[in-house]
């Protein structure tokens, strides 16, 4: 017995975008982070915040890039917990490196 075909409609296009925002939002606070760690000149307090907040910011890069790429047209793969807690993970990541960067 099948099911009713499902019509996604533009879900994935909506999801999609929502990604991407996302990610464009989380370059800003990074680049805006290192903007402010390099502002007085280059510390090894503010060299280890860039550091950590490029790697953060890569994490969630990457997750979102495999999420983006796991969307077609027809009903997508559910995002594993890992992948979930990762792109949390990197998210509270980067904005503790940039609220430390004020200080």
């Amino acid at each position: 017995m099948t099911g009713p075909v499902r019509d996604p409609g533009l879900q994935p296009e909506r999801t999609r975008l929502a990604w991407r925002r996302t990610t464009l939002a989380c370059t800003v606070v990074g680049l805006l982070a290192i903007r402010q760690a390099l502002h007085d000149g280059a510390t090894a307090a503010g060299v280890l915040a860039v550091a950590l907040s490029l790697l953060a910011w890569l994490g969630f890069l990457s997750v979102a890039h495999r999420r983006v790429s796991a969307i077609g047209p027809s009903e997508p793969a559910t995002l594993s917990p890992r992948l979930a807690v990762t792109a949390a993970g990197c998210t509270v990541a980067l904005a503790a490196f940039a609220a430390a960067t004020l200080f």
